[in-house]
């Protein structure tokens, strides 16, 4: 297995602020879409950022769902940041008629109050599943949150008009609907914990 933490290339997502929180913790990191590296890897993260069904539609064209299943099946240890959580589900309310990769059974909803999207500082209140975070304020964007039909998974939530899962935790998968590389001191404490 590689050292080098993989962050999957799928064609979306602005990965320079995570790559930049890496290098000041003094890790090396790749963005590939390389199977081969993918499945040597013993941290692989997925960023989040844009819609549901064209990043499904990018995993799928590269053939990359299998590859991310196999990876986690295998103990790499996985991150899934913002979007990188929602794919982890069965499907979403952005695109019904897409399939998620199906991980973790349950569906991802779109607020019904206040702004939308989310942006900006909210506080985490975390579960006794959790052991990467603390209770922090967190950097978010979002419009959609994730309902998990497995509670024990959930290792935080917050209130944004609803009390919603703003992280899971199972096993070797850890994935946030936050920013934490956009979270000042509190992503870097996260990712210093998940990085070890």
């Amino acid at each position: 297995m590689s050292n080098k933490i993989i962050i999957i290339d799928y064609g979306a997502g602005n990965v320079k602020s995570l790559g930049n929180i890496l290098e000041y913790l003094g890790y090396s990191y790749e963005i590939t879409d390389n199977k081969e590296k993918i499945l040597s890897a013993k941290k692989i993260i997925f960023p989040g950022q844009g819609h549901f069904e064209q990043a499904m539609s990018k995993l799928n064209a590269k053939n990359l769902p299998e590859i991310i299943k196999e990876t986690i099946d295998n103990g790499a240890n996985f991150l899934g940041i913002c979007l990188g959580l929602q794919v982890l589900f069965q499907k979403s309310e952005e695109a019904p008629n897409v399939e998620g990769l199906g991980i973790f059974k349950g569906e991802v909803k779109k607020f019904q109050q206040g702004k939308i999207p989310q942006i900006g500082w909210n506080k985490i209140k975390t579960t006794n599943t959790n052991t990467y975070l603390k209770n922090d304020y967190f950097y978010f964007v979002n419009s959609y949150y994730v309902v998990p039909e497995d509670k024990s998974i959930i290792s935080s939530i917050t209130n944004y008009h609803i009390d919603f899962c703003s992280s899971i935790q199972k096993n070797n998968i850890c994935a946030v609907q936050f920013h934490p590389e956009k979270s000042s001191q509190a992503g870097i404490e996260f990712f210093k914990k998940w990085l070890i």
